[in-house]
């Protein structure tokens, strides 16, 4: 793809249920654009992290690759991710390493895989749960507008296979919208994930100029609405990015809006352009602005929030916690059957 103006290139392919793709070059995003600064800004010293190393992460880099399975901590270039494979923990990245969609954020590449899908997935991802000695695993996934179900179906069997293997084991999900189609939600949900996830990723204002066009702020507020309609005990989680040029009054209004919809845990975490094609930085915000938020949200009653520079949707302190209020869940179920 030539270089343009970062501020107006973008590409994406729109597939329907016939398989069928149009490659489309749009020339102006609709939505305000004030926020796509042409100068870089300086990172600050906190945001600068140790390069990834150690014994336990190569082990699990190595066997990743053997096994040719994707991780979201490669693919999205986590900063955490040194510290998350040095502690044994990764989140799975679904579906291949090709998504359907273009969000101006994300660093996954942007295409059309034809409806090319590893049916034996779900097998492979629950044998490496089991070769890393997992007691909590996230799995997320590409967009795959390609597939008739969007891979809602190969999302709830991986689900379910390692649920089956290891019945104790905490999954946690972070899902594409499905285009807000109540009857693949529903599919997902049915697996019965301990965590279901999906993100606003920053303000309604900013949705527009930042995510793929179909993915909107009010459609990802209703998939995570959804999940509490056909399961109002599942546990439901959202993040923001912030530093794209969002108001405190923008956010306040996303916590509001996440809060009416049943919305448990929501995290915070600094926006960082993984490549110069990609947004640029507007404001890097401070740790002190962070704990803010947090401060904002456990006065709100959100039942966990993980805010920080370096927080991202899948967090491990975030997992730790909810692995806490997991538990306690299972062990008060056991009490009343044993009643």
């Amino acid at each position: 793809m030539e270089q343009i103006d970062d501020r107006q290139e973008f590409v994406w392919f729109l597939g329907n249920h016939s398989g069928k793709h149009r490659h489309f070059r749009c020339w102006a995003l609709k939505g305000d654009m004030s926020n796509l600064p042409l100068k870089k800004t300086a990172k600050p010293e906190w945001l600068k992290v140790k390069a990834p190393g150690g014994q336990n992460y190569h082990r699990i880099k190595d066997m990743l690759g053997k096994l040719n399975l994707a991780t979201v901590c490669q693919e999205a270039r986590c900063p955490n991710m040194g510290e998350c494979w040095a502690g044994g923990t990764a989140t799975f990245m679904l579906m291949g390493e090709v998504c359907t969609r273009g969000c101006r954020f994300c660093n996954v590449k942007t295409g059309n895989p034809k409806g090319k899908i590893d049916n034996r997935e779900p097998e492979k991802v629950g044998f490496s749960i089991a070769q890393m000695g997992l007691t909590y695993v996230v799995l997320t996934s590409v967009n795959r507008d390609d597939m008739e179900d969007q891979g809602a179906d190969h999302f709830g069997r991986t689900v379910e296979v390692i649920k089956k293997n290891d019945p104790n084991l905490i999954v946690e999900i972070l899902t594409p919208d499905f285009q807000g189609d109540i009857s693949l939600i529903n599919r997902v949900v049915d697996s019965k994930p301990d965590v279901f996830a999906h993100n606003v990723e920053t303000v309604a204002r900013l949705t527009p100029s930042v995510r793929d066009p179909r993915a909107t702020y009010q459609q990802s507020l209703d998939v995570l609405a959804q999940v509490k309609k056909h399961d109002p005990e599942m546990y439901t989680k959202s993040s923001l990015m912030l530093g794209l040029g969002e108001t405190d009054e923008e956010i306040m209004q996303a916590l509001k809006d996440l809060k009416a919809v049943g919305c448990d845990v929501v995290t915070f975490g600094q926006y960082l352009q993984p490549s110069p094609r990609h947004l640029k930085v507007v404001e890097y915000i401070t740790p002190e602005k962070f704990q803010y938020w947090k401060q904002v949200s456990d006065d709100m009653d959100f039942l966990y929030c993980a805010s920080g520079p370096l927080v991202r949707s899948s967090y491990k302190a975030g997992e730790f916690f909810m692995k806490g209020v997991i538990d306690k869940k299972r062990q008060r179920a056991e009490q009343e059957l044993e009643l």
